[in-house]
């Protein structure tokens, strides 16, 4: 027979002996593994600043731009789950470090290419060594926290990709202006390289075993018990809180990638300054990731439930919203009807993120965020930047942008579905953890 300690029930005395390491290390982890998150998309979305400069250099069609982008994304979404199997298996921390060093010398790779098939091989490889970042990096933030904190730590932590965009995008498009666009790839390659040696140095699997909060399951060891895969999709809600999820992040990618030409072309503002004013878009969209993970962890506190209700609003808003806005003429009401709809567009992350974490085992739960790493790049990530390029094509870069809200239809269909499934859903995953 087992026997677990209770922090409620530990003298104060015990208590604060040990927590002081505790503390500090959940924190110092976040940090640390937030800052990659930074890195990964400043090198994956640094491209979008420089896309007026490839069009002119190599004289690139709107698709082959957005296959640029959409190629890292592809590439994150095939191999995401295969990559995250791995990292639970060889160790997660070890797996952070191969992932980023590889990211940076890609990122590296592509400040040196002579042509778009140059430029297309090194953005695969950015993507290959991103494929697993994500759901590894944040089965770690979790594993060393309270399971109460899923959808803000979730939030907050993806809300990284925001911000390390509105970097790649404003310090990209200085750089390039000002040094080439060469120095913009050039300059976060570096930054990269100087984030996994601080990484490498002060995380190991052994210290996140031993930091583990008390009230998330034990993880096994390499050679220990493990879920069975077909975990991943055992229950309806935990599909659709993928697809869900997925379908929304498809305005997430096209904003990404499509928002610094969106505005030089529909403001005629020169690069660098359609990338700043994007840059102000792309982050009031990790503020909103963080601002709705936290509302959804208060209201859905005492029924769980209430996070696939926060997710439908969040989605509902930024499809009302970003309708009105493209389809209104260029100026302030248009600019303040996106910056609402764009506030809101993914802050269905946050309730995905705990809504995958409470429906999977904690065993393998890399692997679920590698399964909804995979569908969210697929659908979003991978598909908004290439269909929207496709569309730019035929109707232009402004009558494209009006056409894409209208991905959240589909996503709040799937999210609508998976809460009316969710009590059954929880009793099936209950069951088959017993």
């Amino acid at each position: 027979m087992s026997t677990s300690i209770d922090p409620a029930r530990t003298p104060a005395r015990e208590r604060t002996a040990e927590p002081v390491g505790s503390r500090i290390f959940p924190w110092l982890v976040f940090a640390l593994t937030f800052g990659l998150l930074l890195s990964d998309y400043m090198a994956r979305q640094v491209l979008s600043a420089v896309f007026p400069f490839l069009k002119v250099a190599w004289g690139l069609t709107d698709t082959q731009l957005g296959s640029l982008t959409g190629i890292v994304s592809l590439t994150v979404g095939v191999l995401a789950v295969p990559l995250s199997l791995l990292g639970d298996r060889w160790g997660r921390s070890r797996a952070i470090v191969a992932m980023a060093l590889l990211w940076s010398l890609a990122t590296a790779a592509s400040a040196l290419a002579a042509s778009y098939e140059q430029l297309m091989l090194a953005r695969f490889l950015v993507g290959l060594g991103e494929a697993a970042y994500g759901s590894v990096g944040l089965a770690v933030v979790l594993m060393v926290f309270s399971p109460r904190r899923q959808a803000s730590l979730s939030g907050a932590f993806m809300a990284g990709g925001s911000f390390g965009s509105v970097i790649g995008v404003f310090l990209g498009g200085i750089l390039a202006v000002q040094l080439g666009w060469r120095w913009s790839f050039g300059i976060m390659a570096i930054i990269g390289f100087v984030l996994v040696a601080c990484y490498a140095l002060l995380v190991s699997d052994r210290e996140l075993l031993r930091h583990q909060h008390p009230d998330n399951v034990a993880l096994p060891t390499a050679t220990g018990p493990r879920a069975p895969l077909r975990t991943l999709v055992s229950t309806p809600s935990v599909i659709c809180a993928y697809v869900g999820s997925g379908l929304q992040l498809f305005l997430a990618g096209t904003f990404f990638a499509w928002m610094p030409s969106f505005l030089n072309r529909a403001y005629g503002l020169r690069p660098d300054k359609a990338g700043a004013l994007a840059a102000v878009f792309i982050l009031l969209m990790g503020v909103g990731m963080i601002v709705c993970g936290l509302l959804t962890d208060r209201v859905s506190r005492d029924r769980p439930i209430r996070k696939w209700s926060s997710a439908i609003v969040y989605a509902l808003v930024a499809l009302v919203f970003l309708s009105i806005g493209f389809a209104l003429d260029p100026g302030p009401a248009q600019l303040l009807s996106i910056g609402v709809g764009i506030f809101f567009c993914a802050g269905t992350t946050g309730p995905a993120g705990a809504m995958v974490a409470r429906l999977t085992p904690a065993s393998i739960r890399a692997t679920a965020f590698g399964t909804l790493t995979l569908v969210n790049n697929l659908l979003g990530l991978a598909a908004g930047p290439i269909v929207t390029g496709i569309l730019a094509d035929r109707l232009g870069l402004e009558g494209a942008m009006q056409v894409v809200p209208v991905v959240s239809v589909l996503a709040i269909a799937a999210l609508v579905v998976g809460r009316r499934a969710y009590p059954r859903s929880i009793d099936r995953a209950a069951a088959m953890a017993a």
